[in-house]
């Protein structure tokens, strides 16, 4: 099985405008990159995090459009919703999760937030929401 290494906890919020200060007054947070919308996923997304070296990195995930998946979960009250994990080879990934009982709800595809690397999300047998982002190619 393909190594899975922590990248980011994703939360949905209302607006990432009116909780950004929220994260930087309460929990020191600080931006770290974007936001970024994605219309492929309905989204606006930025990431946070503070300024201790190796820091847990969140992105906070705002819905764009009605239709948007992020939309009902903010609607629900529900905020950390997902977890993604960084992979070298995504294919390989999807492919085996399919096989372990996982329900891949969308193949990989390229995510504006993060230099058009390729995103796939999937449910666990036990319904987690994961995301899988591809790690960078080195240029050799």
């Amino acid at each position: 099985m393909e190594k899975f290494q922590f990248h980011h906890l994703g939360v949905a919020v209302d607006s990432i405008s009116k909780v950004l200060s929220t994260y930087e007054t309460i929990f020191g947070y600080h931006l770290l990159s974007g936001p970024f919308d994605d219309p492929i996923q309905k989204s606006r997304v930025c990431f946070v995090r503070t300024g201790v070296k190796d820091a847990f990195v969140i992105e906070l995930v705002e819905p764009l459009a009605q239709d948007s998946p992020v939309k009902n979960m903010v609607a629900k009250g529900i905020a950390a919703y997902h977890v993604c994990y960084e992979v070298e080879d995504i294919d390989k990934v999807v492919a085996e999760v399919s096989q372990m009982g996982c329900v891949v709800v969308s193949p990989p595809q390229p995510a504006v937030a993060f230099q058009q690397r390729r995103i796939a999300w999937f449910y666990t047998p036990t319904r987690q929401l994961i995301e899988v982002l591809e790690k960078c190619k080195s240029n050799p």
